[in-house]
């Protein structure tokens, strides 16, 4: 035996497993459930959406009977922090959640001119890539010290560039610049942040490395001229040195050389001191001269 029991729906209860699927600059996909399963009649939801910045209130009605509902909520601002409440149209329990849209993205191609006095900050402009950006809303550049440990905001521009001034010696500095915030500081764009370590020559990063660059080719470059130049020296002494020993040969050669024999004629040194020291050496006979014996 079994009987079936149909439960009454409570439409007094609160939507279930509220949460978001996806969220963007400008939406938000959000998706929850029915009070209980299997609805058999359309349900009429009141989705309200609290602006926490701007302290706004906006209320859309969506009508479905599937268990499981997605709904967009469109028009929100990058960077923007909001309530989202769902319930049933007749005030029931509610169910909520917060949202934080996805703010504008940093700037790009940041990068530091060094002047005499001071420095300027480029980047490339925002509305280039982000839609829902005007240039109107413009731009702050804030500035971190590191050894002072100390974040300062120098201000803000509708230009794509900013001069910085009166910048310490010695000192490290983090440039950041981002879209300018809205309604007290709480709607800002993602910042673009670069690094300016090199105030101790008064060269920026990017001219650090060609800096260093310059400075080992002024070493290396006079070494190696200087070990060039003493080579070149050395290979003129010792052709010199060759030549003289040349010269001092040929002459020694020419002093000794005998016209008659048609070769040049060297004591070996152990007849120094005879007496027949002067007598003329017998190198050898021809056999077309005549041996005539006294």
């Amino acid at each position: 035996d079994y009987v079936v029991v149909k439960m009454i729906p409570d439409n007094r209860l609160p939507p279930r497993h509220l949460h978001a699927v996806r969220t963007g600059k400008t939406f938000a996909v959000i998706k929850w459930e029915s009070p209980y399963d299997s609805p058999d009649q359309d349900m009429l939801y009141a989705v309200a959406v609290k602006d926490l910045v701007r302290k706004t209130d906006k209320i859309y009605k969506v009508k479905s009977r599937n268990s499981t509902v997605e709904y967009t909520i469109k028009k929100l601002e990058p960077g923007g922090k909001y309530h989202v409440t769902v319930q049933l149209g007749n005030m029931s329990k509610e169910s909520s959640m917060k949202i934080n849209t996805v703010p504008l993205s940093a700037p790009d191609a940041l990068k530091i001119i060094t002047e005499n006095d001071h420095i300027l900050l480029f980047w490339k402009s925002l509305a280039l890539k982000e839609s829902n950006f005007n240039e109107s809303r413009g731009y702050e550049i804030h500035m971190f010290d590191s050894l002072m440990n100390i974040t300062a905001y120098l201000g803000n521009t509708t230009d794509n560039f900013f001069k910085v001034s009166n910048l310490k010696m010695g000192h490290n500095y983090s440039f950041s610049v981002q879209a300018r915030c809205l309604y007290g500081g709480q709607m800002c764009g993602e910042p673009a942040t670069l690094l300016y370590d090199e105030l101790g020559t008064g060269k920026d990063p990017s001219a650090s490395e060609s800096g260093r660059a310059t400075d080992v080719a002024a070493i290396v470059v006079p070494v190696l001229f200087l070990l060039l130049v003493t080579l070149g020296i050395g290979f003129v002494l010792l052709y010199m040195r060759h030549r003289r020993l040349q010269s001092s040969f040929t002459a020694f050669a020419n002093s000794h050389y005998s016209s008659r024999l048609g070769s040049a004629i060297f004591s070996s040194g152990d007849d120094l001191g005879d007496e027949d020291d002067e007598a003329p050496m017998i190198t050898g006979f021809s056999d077309d001269v005549p041996m005539v014996i006294a």
